[in-house]
């Protein structure tokens, strides 16, 4: 008698520990799990079992992103996706060239899922080419608190696009108008007034904008740390000099700035922090500007001068005795008034020299 029920108890004991993995053990494993699976793989486990199910649905942190980019139909499966309640705290959505996805679509977000979209921080619409002016003003009213918004490649958003961005979005810390060639300065006019706390700002190609526009942002964001105006060659020193006022300026990007003069080159040197500096087909610089970089940027880890031929050896040696335990990336390809360039001569100026090419 005494061994039954000294089984029963171990029968007992060990269905409670079981019921225990189960109702414990394995949601817990599985929300670590689910953390790392992409949204394809984690939208399947929810078909498995209504246990796995409800399992997954109840944990709010794997449901904080929707990813589109690429995907068909994507209008269609975002608007069907907010409709859910798990995605109700939706933190990040990311339509990077997704195809099919409208102004229309843009509207019946802000019409049907409007209490999906008050916690959205990220939203990246790049290369959404039918993307406009009225898209933005549905998707941007109703997200108050966005901090990122990115639409590269969009030749339909116009200033009053961005105007409704400011006007809707305070929040906002990181834009990204790569491309968005009818924007003009009133844009940059609008971005420096509202956005006094922006971070991260990509201009790359946004043909119309001239210095009056890069002046107001360069005089009114003073928290840049990252600076993109990329293929922008209507801009003078008049500006660049104005790049000095950037004292938390890590990133900056000048590649085709064919009006930057070593005066110029000379004033951005007094940005001490920045960390990675693009001036390919900065065809006025000399070693002056070169130098002046070298002496005033000593925590350089990128930079490329690339087709830069009034650049010598001189250049290099100011590099290399203030920074050549930081620099990893330097591309002087296309300097031919550098004459040590060969791999080993480079890497014996800086030797820890990961990247010998950064434009093909």
């Amino acid at each position: 008698m005494p061994e039954t029920k000294q089984t029963l108890f171990k029968m007992e004991a060990e269905a409670e520990a079981k019921v225990t993995w189960n109702r414990e053990t394995i949601p817990k494993v599985l929300k670590i799990v689910s953390t790392r699976l992409a949204q394809r793989d984690l939208i399947s486990l929810l078909l498995v079992s209504p246990w796995l199910h409800r399992t997954l649905v109840s944990h709010p942190s794997l449901w904080l992103v929707l990813d589109f980019s690429e995907m068909g139909n994507a209008g269609n499966r975002l608007v069907a996706a907010l409709s859910l309640p798990r995605y109700r705290h939706v933190k990040h959505i990311k339509l990077e060239f997704a195809q099919d996805i409208e102004d229309n679509h843009l509207e019946l977000l802000k019409s049907k899922c409007l209490d999906s979209l008050q916690d959205l921080e990220s939203l990246n619409l790049n290369g959404c080419q039918k993307i406009s002016d009225k898209g933005i003003e549905a998707i941007t009213s109703a997200c108050p608190i966005l901090k990122v918004f990115s639409i590269y490649w969009n030749v339909r958003i116009t200033d009053m696009g961005v105007e409704c961005l400011v006007k809707n979005c305070k929040h906002v810390t990181d834009l990204n108008l790569s491309g968005c060639k009818k924007i003009s300065d009133r844009s940059l006019q609008l971005v420096a007034e509202n956005y006094p706390k922006l971070e991260f700002l990509d201009l790359t190609r946004c043909v119309n904008l001239t210095d009056h526009g890069l002046q107001q942002i360069l005089l009114k964001c003073s928290f840049l740390q990252s600076l993109n105006i990329y293929a922008l060659s209507s801009f003078t020193d008049e500006a660049y000099q104005r790049i000095s006022l950037l004292a938390h300026l890590k990133f900056l990007d000048l590649c085709g700035a064919q009006n930057l003069s070593d005066e110029g080159l000379s004033c951005i040197a007094k940005c001490v922090n920045l960390v990675s500096l693009n001036l390919t087909w900065c065809v006025r610089v000399t070693d002056v500007g070169a130098i002046a970089i070298a002496q005033g940027c000593t925590s350089l880890e990128f930079l490329s001068l690339f087709g830069i031929v009034g650049v010598t050896d001189r250049c290099l040696e100011a590099l290399s005795s203030s920074c050549s335990n930081t620099i990893t990336t330097l591309d002087v390809n296309g300097c031919i008034g550098i004459k040590r360039r060969s791999r080993d001569e480079l890497l014996h100026l800086f030797p820890h020299l990961k990247c010998f090419k950064v434009h093909s």
